[in-house]
């Protein structure tokens, strides 16, 4: 198993529209694809607390590009995407890490 941590930056002021956007649409979104999170958080105390951070589970780096792929082509998420941000971005920046469990980690 490997992990994906992944900090959304939100635009000032939009991390409410963004963490909605995760809990009412995206997640389920997900679910028909087979996209499994490990956890989301927003940052209270930090460098900002305008985050949102998540992990994803996948079992390699193919499902990951197979199953992210088709989520970021999917017709209900583009709609989803187009909808929320129909009054400006929501996301000012993604950063993505791919993350090998160790040895002696409590998750696997």
């Amino acid at each position: 198993m490997i992990y994906e941590l992944r900090v959304y930056q939100s635009v000032p002021n939009r991390l409410p529209a963004l963490v909605n956007r995760f809990e009412t649409k995206t997640i389920r979104i997900w679910e028909k694809h087979g996209i499994r999170q490990a956890g989301f958080w927003t940052t209270l105390i930090g460098e900002s607390n305008q985050r949102l951070t998540y992990l994803l589970a996948w079992e390699s780096l193919a499902e990951r590009e197979q199953k992210w792929t088709a989520f970021t082509s999917d017709p209900e998420w583009l709609a989803v995407q187009s909808e929320t941000e129909k009054d400006g971005p929501i996301v000012a920046e993604v950063v993505s890490s791919i993350l090998k469990p160790t040895a002696f980690s409590s998750v696997r």
